[in-house]
């Protein structure tokens, strides 16, 4: 009788941890999910997409989000599924310049935006304007 106490104790007291355990777990593993991504990884992480789009795009160029990404019609918001603005496609074209560089002339095996290891970078000939010009 006492065992069956306990047990009932014991089981009382982990369920709520249990059920909190499997509710933090099921957000946690929710990745967002892009759409149009062409050249970037489609698994790519909020962070890592970020961290492109704004320490590498951002910063290299000189620009914001708008100068690549479309706004929607009627709600005024940036669509950054769309490829309404060709400057999208320019971007696409140079990011796989860019990778097929450091592959190249540098021996990375597998170049990927975003990494530290890249030689050459938007920035290498961008230095902070959005149309560099030829020296």
């Amino acid at each position: 009788m006492k065992i069956n106490q306990k047990l009932s104790v014991v089981l009382l007291l982990t369920l709520p941890v249990t059920i909190v355990a499997a509710t933090n777990n099921s957000k946690t593993l929710v990745a967002p999910q892009y759409t149009n991504l062409k050249v970037l990884p489609k698994n790519i992480s909020s962070k890592e997409l970020q961290k492109i789009m704004i320490d590498d795009f951002e910063d290299a160029l000189g620009v914001s989000c708008n100068f690549c990404h479309a706004a929607d019609t009627t709600t005024g918001k940036l669509d950054y599924a769309s490829d309404a603005k060709p400057e999208k496609e320019i971007a696409r074209q140079m990011m796989r310049t860019t990778l097929g560089i450091n592959k190249r002339y540098f021996g990375i095996k597998h170049p990927e935006m975003g990494s530290a290891g890249l030689t050459v970078t938007c920035n290498t000939c961008h230095n902070g304007v959005p149309f560099p010009e030829a020296k």
